[in-house]
């Protein structure tokens, strides 16, 4: 299991947050690049427009938008290797700009890298 935190990019940066990848598609609204400290933004990761639109954060959608969220993950895995990677030696957390915390694509990413694919 890879140490993987998430983390909304509106609430303070710490040490504890190791190295902070942005999984969002689009910049966070209202938010400048030096506030947000972050060490890679990582767009390859982020899902879709259209799956992102589609799911628009309901969570009666949550488990739909996981399974073709996970489904475009593996047709595109492009920046899954350096996730792995940074997160086997060292905390990695993901960062997002959604309001819900539980129903975004950072806890489902993580659960993806955890190898939580089947929930």
């Amino acid at each position: 299991m890879y140490r993987i935190a998430v983390k909304r990019v509106y609430e303070a940066a710490s040490v504890a947050d190791g190295f902070r990848v942005l999984v969002d598609r689009v910049w966070p609204r209202g938010f400048s690049k030096e506030r947000a400290d972050i060490d890679l933004w990582l767009k390859s990761v982020a899902p879709s427009t259209e799956l992102r639109k589609w799911f628009d954060h309901d969570p009666s959608k949550w488990r739909e938008f996981k399974l073709r969220y996970f489904a475009e993950l593996e047709a595109q895995p492009t920046g899954l290797d350096e996730l792995m990677d940074r997160a086997s030696d060292s905390v990695v957390t993901l960062v997002f700009s959604a309001k819900d915390e539980q129903h975004n694509q950072a806890v489902a990413l993580r659960e993806y890298l955890n190898g939580e694919r089947a929930k």
